[in-house]
């Protein structure tokens, strides 16, 4: 590994991800890594310049105010990666082979390129898997050992990687970067409530999962059987455009027909992360399929319901003390629809913050300690 000199004041640092896709949840990972990159950096005297490897470069760029270079342009990748000091690889759940076979060997062939190049790697806050595939996890373990910091954001992580042969003293349990992201700039911190007219928001994420759209389907009964027990306004928050606006609609379309249709409405947040978790914030309650639609709500302090259809969100409200209300393959309209309702009377905000604020507000305080390992790695010897 090359050295990293000291008293150096400038640290190019090249970042890979899931990144130009315009996914709320993957662009506010970013947008929160850069953040605490960029404080941690402040707070040990020097300064931090990510280059992101985007599939959109220039959305990239305009978005988030940082240099980017195109992700699947081979030459771009060796050209960013040769003129920077480090690569970061991360957060969100790069290395997993649910969404096809080539995925781990691509982030995984970006960890090898840098270390070809002797530029040391930091693995941050990743989530791990599923890797079914049993050729692919050689290749985990390898980006893991190839690692100067493995950082990973629950302990499902973890054990997978100690059963792929990674040492657990070399990887450290974070939270999502999310749980660190900050309101807009001149927003001030809102607690979720009832709109002008005192009607509770419901805030609802989903994407499509299932081919024949059942879930969508039991989602809007769920919906239906909340609406009949109180007023509520039921806000859909598409986090990934457009895909997640398509299943928004298509689950109003079901409220309309079952007679609910005047309660629901599709937000607009646009392609800023942080403007969703403003939009997050405003609501008394959220409903969501989206791993990071719960995130933000967490961070927001805002009382949720996880709908599974994959680990990451069990694993996620397990480190809140909670339980998914249902899954993609079966949900009580019912039972959810009472223990929303009980959530939105009078007492039960303040009893649920009560309860899990404390796990809340340890996830917050963690969030950034990825950042300042790398910032201390940067700066400090080099350990080899």
């Amino acid at each position: 590994m090359g050295a990293l000199r000291e008293g150096r004041r400038t640290y190019r640092v090249a970042i890979s991800g899931y990144y130009g896709f315009r996914n709320s949840g993957d662009e506010a990972v970013l947008r929160s890594i850069v953040s605490a990159l960029r404080e941690e950096a402040r707070a040990a005297g020097v300064r931090i310049e990510p280059v992101v490897l985007s599939v959109d470069p220039a959305w990239t760029r305009s978005a988030h105010g940082v240099e980017a270079a195109h992700r699947m342009r081979p030459a771009e990748v060796l050209r960013t990666l040769r003129g920077c000091d480090a690569l970061i690889s991360g957060g969100g759940s790069l290395l997993q082979d649910a969404t096809g076979a080539l995925t781990i060997p691509y982030y995984t062939g970006i960890v090898g390129l840098a270390r070809m190049l002797r530029k040391p790697v930091f693995i941050y806050a990743q989530g791990i898997g599923p890797v079914r595939r049993a050729w692919l996890r050689p290749l985990v373990r390898f980006a893991m050992n190839a690692s100067r910091v493995v950082t990973v954001r629950d302990g499902e992580s973890a054990a997978l990687l100690e059963r792929f042969g990674v040492a657990r003293e070399r990887i450290g349990v974070v939270p999502d970067p999310v749980m660190g992201l900050d309101l807009p700039d001149g927003e001030e911190p809102t607690a979720g409530g009832p709109d002008g007219a005192g009607v509770p928001v419901v805030g609802v994420s989903v994407r499509r999962w299932r081919p024949d759209g059942a879930d969508l389907e039991r989602v809007a009964e769920a919906l239906a059987a909340l609406a009949r027990r109180r007023a509520v306004r039921l806000r859909f928050l598409p986090m990934h455009l457009p895909d997640d606006a398509e299943a928004s609609r298509a689950v109003m379309e079901h409220l309309a027909a079952l007679g609910f249709g005047q309660a629901a409405e599709l937000a607009e947040p646009g392609d800023d992360p942080q403007r969703m978790l403003l939009e997050v914030g405003r609501c008394s309650l959220v409903f969501g399929m989206r791993l990071h639609a719960l995130i933000y709500a967490a961070n927001r302090g805002v009382p949720m319901f996880g709908l599974s259809y994959d680990p990451k969100i069990d694993h996620f409200l397990a480190r809140l003390g909670l339980k998914p209300v249902g899954t993609t393959d079966g949900l009580d309209a019912e039972a959810f629809a009472a223990a929303a309702d009980a959530l939105l009377g009078p007492e039960g905000a303040a009893a649920w913050r009560k309860r899990h604020g404390p796990a809340i507000e340890a996830l917050r305080r963690d969030a950034r300690r990825p950042a300042r390992l790398i910032i201390e790695a940067l700066t400090g010897p080099d350990k080899g």
